[in-house]
């Protein structure tokens, strides 16, 4: 739980000091180590009075975990110390990211700096602290052009990833590495996946043309928005149509093959994205696990909105196969093993994950994945397939990942896509996964 401050009943919910008030509190929540979405939520609960607000204080937010490395920077060159408390040092992080993003962001800088300092003076946890958001602003507007040059002269300055981060990409990528850091600090597309009990890409692209907004298919099932909008204003969204998926997620379920009557399995499977284009694809008596309850309701809701049915179970994935536990015995014929990583290929949707994860993640992650999908590899039954996904871009949770469990359980490895680099483009436009496909041998 992060330590919520409600500002004053005063403040405009529509004016940017108020949204900065909160974003700050989120991005606090961040440094303390909460997921970036749970403190946002945390913060919503507390405003639902005042929705819209939610979309910019989010906007805010993400744009801040963006740009933390720049913002570190500059503070340091600016303040004499870390500014305290956390969330006075969010503030300024937030600020700071709308005016090194002038442009993008579409603020003014004065309007920023004027409306940091009433964000101040309108937050019980920063009213004393007023004119050294003030000050620190103005000195950063007056000093920009001497102030930006000597703040990328570190890696986390110029990337806006920690230093072991920005290490790792070099060493696991030493062609693409600064074209995957780029790639990871842009906004993500919405993308969505057609239901094709439903409609087909053409015509739906023809309903988004008709609803005045155009989109472009980025993969087989998959269509981009060019401009994103609230899910509410999708065409088709909650009757089903359509489904919100990036277009690399998109391919795992057809990998799987999956045909009428087989037995299927959805380990790990919240939010439940690749469950319902499973579903979609086949009359298939699925499965969908989760380790979480409170994530399985999730997983309904998505069903319920597609028309879909599975039977969901709590339980852990790493055990069931030698009995006592949620598996009831009979073999499957798919398996979909979307196993725990340290989601390093989908920070441009999470951008506070390269401020949370630490180093040592990447080897206690690989170590829990492999003992699920070793679990898992039993309760597939002769000449099933299992498909391991990760939306991770360390070779150690991927490429070594599958050699290691391939040698251990004498697997077929089959052809799948292997690891995708993320990349934003005109044609092409999807997150970091891996994919590595297995078969069992027959009885």
């Amino acid at each position: 739980m992060i330590q919520i401050s409600l500002i004053s009943p005063s403040a405009k919910a529509d004016s940017l000091a108020y949204q900065l008030a909160y974003a700050a509190q989120a991005v606090a929540g961040v440094r303390a180590g909460t997921a970036l979405p749970q403190a946002l939520a945390q913060i919503f609960t507390r405003i639902d009075k005042q929705p819209q607000a939610r979309g910019a204080i989010q906007d805010i937010s993400y744009r801040a975990m963006r740009r933390l490395g720049i913002s570190d920077a500059l503070l340091a060159l600016l303040a004499n110390k870390p500014p305290q408390p956390e969330v006075l040092r969010g503030l300024l992080d937030c600020a700071l990211a709308l005016l090194v993003d002038e442009d993008e962001a579409g603020y003014d800088s004065f309007t920023v700096v004027d409306q940091a300092v009433e964000a101040a003076a309108i937050s019980p946890d920063m009213s004393f602290a007023k004119g050294v958001v003030n000050a620190i602003l103005r000195r950063f507007l007056r000093e920009r052009a001497n102030l930006m040059p000597l703040a990328v002269k570190t890696p986390p300055g110029t990337w806006n990833y920690p230093t072991w981060w920005i290490d790792r990409m070099k060493a696991a990528y030493p062609e693409d590495w600064q074209r995957i850091l780029h790639t990871g600090n842009q906004a993500p597309p919405l993308t969505l996946r057609v239901n094709r009990r439903q409609s087909t890409v053409e015509q739906y692209l023809a309903s988004l043309a008709a609803a005045g907004m155009p989109g472009r298919q980025v993969g087989p099932s998959a269509v981009r928005l060019d401009k994103p909008v609230p899910v509410q204003q999708i065409p088709g969204f909650a009757a089903g149509v359509v489904s919100v998926q990036d277009a690399a997620a998109q391919l795992a379920a057809p990998l799987l093959e999956v045909a009428d009557g087989m037995r299927v399995l959805d380990a790990c499977a919240a939010p439940g994205g690749k469950t319902g284009h499973l579903l979609e694809l086949a009359d298939i008596e699925l499965e969908a696990l989760d380790h979480d309850p409170r994530r399985l309701t999730r997983i309904d809701e998505n069903l319920q909105r597609l028309g879909l049915r599975a039977k969901l179970i709590a339980g852990d994935a790493r055990q069931g196969a030698q009995g006592g536990g949620w598996w009831d015995g009979r073999p499957f014929d798919r398996i979909l093993a979307d196993v725990p990583c340290t989601a390093s290929g989908i920070v441009r949707r999470h951008p506070d994950i390269r401020w949370l994860r630490r180093k040592t993640d990447t080897a206690q992650l690989a170590t829990l994945s492999a003992q699920i999908l070793d679990n898992l590899w039993q309760m597939l039954g002769p000449d099933g397939k299992l498909l391991l996904v990760t939306c991770s871009l360390w070779p150690q949770e991927s490429e070594q990942q599958a050699l290691a469990f391939a040698q251990r359980n004498n697997a077929i490895r089959l052809p799948a896509p292997g690891q995708l680099l993320p990349t934003a483009s005109a044609e092409t436009d999807h997150d970091g996964l891996f994919y590595a496909l297995f078969q069992k041998t027959g009885a």
